[in-house]
């Protein structure tokens, strides 16, 4: 006989089987014992919660000769004819390969004949979501009154999808997630049951794993079983397995991304992948992580929400301490962008490096997280009382970026090219307004957003471009190598010359690089020996 899984071989077949949801299979119950029947059901919830084994117990129970409390006795002929596939009283149709008129058109047709044997004819309807919406329309009618042996029972994970006109006929039961200590019960009993040696710390692992997911729990302990055929499953063998990392690496990925370092991200990167783990698993993984952390930091005792020992709660408590909500918002925002990214991707470790980079360099983006995450900078700085430029940017910088030998040829052909052009006359300064649109939107998104409501204007007493910004805290963002060699080449790319400019903002201060962040922000009047920073 050929192998069953476990997820097949441990079908509920009575409602006490059926896990997790003990309201629904209370009513069942209670309808079957006391004769209460509906005519349809609608059984909605996420994969592996139940739908389908309900649905199968319950056409068991109402046909069962001699049931136990709502209970289906399994002995029966009924019982066991249902059990087998056999029956000719309980019909299973697929949706997505059974949704047009047509189909529907045979379903009124057939439930004009009365069940050959027991009182029910039961149809049960997976997946009925993909139904279309005409075939819907033809199965109203008999829906909502079918001959009084019948019964339907439709199971979905996308009850939206359900029209509702369908919906409104149909008792309603949604099967929510099951917990993961019933999870890990379960898995405990079957392993038990199939001789299965198996850690305790694995079972737990492997019913979070799962998701809430009955199925998929016995189908992640058959996929282990398999693979260590005969050997116990341990935590660090369950995680090879499926291709997942051990927490402790979670904390060292947050660490190197709240201290911005590019190169100890990578390499955390660089060493789950080369022991064979599945990248999308570890960022899915690493997201919850970071859930778990948010949440010790956000509220006072979580222990009954984060299902984790003490010691590992202990350290929750200390990483929650060393990052700030908001960068971990921003983290969490970011990580859940890719993960949907990756679901689509071939190359899916450059958009992890994208995502890195994209975190380390928070001065890339313009998004209200990432000035956020700046500006966190900016006060641990003062704080600290150095307020220079060059530390401003070692702090947002941990680590320069390291480029490749044709970006960096590229980059100084581009500043040769700029530097090597004529100089803009002050007449042609003078007309640089008309085509100012042009020169900022050739700048990278960064810049262009400060530069958009920046005006030129030519000085007249020396006639070099004066580029004016609203306040002080845009001119010194844009008072970077980065900026001056963007607008350089924006220069040479619109007019074709090189131009000399000054940076200065309303308030009269003019960006020479000593104050970072600008004192008129603040309100405050700061003095800084320019000794301190030689």
């Amino acid at each position: 006989m050929s192998y069953t899984a476990l997820y097949r071989k441990w079908r509920p077949s009575d409602f006490d089987g059926i896990k997790g949801q003990d309201a629904i299979v209370t009513t069942l119950r209670n309808q079957i014992e006391a004769n209460r029947i509906g005519h349809a059901y609608l059984f909605c919830g996420t994969r592996g919660t139940g739908k389908t084994s309900a649905a199968k117990v319950f056409a068991k129970a109402v046909n069962c000769e001699h049931p136990d409390h709502g209970n289906p006795c399994g002995v029966c002929d009924s019982c066991r004819s249902i059990a087998d596939g056999t029956s000719l009283n309980v019909i299973e149709m697929d949706a997505a390969s059974n949704n047009g008129v047509d189909d529907a058109r045979q379903i009124k047709e057939s439930v004009v004949y009365s069940p050959t044997d027991g009182k029910y004819k039961v149809y049960i309807i997976d997946e009925a979501h993909q139904i279309t919406k005409d075939a819907f329309n033809a199965l109203l009618k008999t829906l909502e009154e079918p001959p009084e042996y019948v019964i339907f029972i439709l199971a979905t994970t996308e009850p939206h999808k359900i029209p509702v006109t369908i919906l409104s006929r149909c008792q309603r039961y949604d099967f929510k997630r099951i917990a993961t200590d019933t999870l890990a019960e379960r898995i405990k009993e079957v392993a038990d049951s199939e001789g299965i040696d198996i850690e305790d710390r694995a079972v737990s692992y492997i019913a979070a794993k799962a998701e809430g997911g009955m199925r998929d729990a016995l189908s992640l302990l058959d996929q282990c079983s398999s693979f260590l055929l005969g050997k116990q499953i341990t935590y660090e063998r369950a995680l090879e397995v499926l291709g997942a990392v051990d927490t402790s690496v979670f904390s060292e990925f947050l660490r190197a991304l709240s201290a911005r370092s590019v190169t100890d991200s990578i390499n955390v990167i660089d060493r789950i992948l080369a022991q064979g783990r599945d990248i999308t698993t570890f960022v899915n993984d690493f997201i919850w992580h970071m859930r778990n952390v948010l949440l010790a930091q956000s509220a006072e005792d979580i222990s009954d929400v984060i299902d984790i020992s003490a010691d590992n709660m202990k350290l929750l408590v200390q990483e929650a301490r060393a990052i700030t909500d908001e960068m971990l918002i921003r983290y969490i925002r970011v990580f859940s962008e890719l993960s949907n990214d990756l679901r689509f991707a071939v190359q899916k470790r450059v958009l992890v490096e994208i995502a890195i980079i994209r975190i380390c360099r928070p001065q890339m983006e313009k998004d209200q997280d990432s000035l956020n995450d700046r500006l966190k900078v900016i006060e641990d700085l003062i704080e600290s009382g150095n307020l220079s430029k060059d530390t401003y940017k070692e702090k947002a910088r941990t680590v320069v970026k390291e480029e490749t030998d044709s970006q960096k040829a590229a980059k100084d052909e581009a500043i040769r090219s700029a530097h090597n052009l004529p100089k803009a006359t002050v007449e042609e300064l003078r007309k640089i307004s008309a085509s100012w649109g042009d020169i900022y939107r050739s700048m990278p998104e960064m810049y262009m957003a400060c530069l958009r409501k920046a005006t030129p204007s030519v000085r007249p007493d020396d006639g070099k471009l004066v580029i004016q910004f609203e306040d002080d805290t845009v001119m010194c963002l844009c008072d970077d190598e980065v900026f001056k060699e963007s607008l350089d080449k924006a220069f040479a790319d619109v007019i074709g010359k090189s131009a000399e400019y000054e940076l200065t903002s309303l308030t009269g201060n003019n960006a020479d690089g000593v104050y970072y962040p600008p004192t008129s922000i603040f309100g405050m009047d700061v003095t800084v020996d320019d000794s301190e920073f030689d």
